[in-house]
């Protein structure tokens, strides 16, 4: 039996979580899963696309937050 399933990239997560945080008006569960995605993914993340869309989704407040908040994961 095949299955396919579909996952988002790790920055499309962190995206997506910060405009539902600002969109809520403030969701600390959706911050919190976000910044703990950035924790985790850190090494691996494409932040030029980060930087594009967080600006273009206008949540620059909340990635300043969050990655003044982010600790970042080792290995």
């Amino acid at each position: 039996m095949n299955m396919e399933l579909q996952v988002s990239a790790p920055e499309d997560t962190i995206l997506a979580k910060l405009r539902w945080a600002k969109l809520s008006g403030g969701s600390e569960k959706q911050f919190t899963d976000a910044l703990r995605v950035y924790e985790v993914q850190y090494g691996g993340l494409d932040l030029e696309y980060l930087a594009y869309w967080v600006k273009k989704l206008g949540i620059e407040l909340l990635w300043e937050q969050l990655t003044d908040e982010a600790e970042i994961v080792k290995p």
